[in-house]
């Protein structure tokens, strides 16, 4: 099976757009919603990274690779530990086990996590 290669602006973009629906499903009370959004956007912004950098990104796995990656590049800890946030936003989706406070918190470290992918790749050219 092969991974269709997309232009880094392409899951940049995603990544902002779904950052935004997760605020808007927030709002709402769609908890389960802004969670699977909120994993969205910081899934997309590693995307974004791994594709300007010609780096694997088909895979849960290889999307912490690439968080644990730019963390060592950065010496940043909280890259991995924002990531974490979002994955376990993605585990809410599916489960519901998050309280609304925490999916607002999670989703505010999504945030974080997504202003740092972008930091990365403005300074990436």
């Amino acid at each position: 099976m092969t991974t269709r290669v997309r232009p880094p602006n392409f899951y940049r973009e995603r990544g902002l757009h779904f950052l935004a629906q997760a605020r808007e499903e927030l709002a709402r009370g769609d908890f389960a919603q802004a969670s699977e959004k909120g994993w969205g956007a910081a899934a997309q912004m590693t995307k974004a990274v791994a594709a300007h950098r010609g780096w694997r990104h088909g895979s849960h796995y290889m999307l912490y690779d690439v968080a644990q990656r730019i963390k060592r590049e950065t010496d940043n800890l909280d890259t991995a530990l924002l990531f974490n946030s979002a994955e376990a936003l993605h585990s809410n989706f599916y489960e519901g086990w998050m309280p609304p406070e925490q999916v607002e918190d999670s989703l505010e470290a999504v945030a974080r996590y997504v202003a740092l992918m972008e930091r990365v790749l403005d300074a990436s050219g």
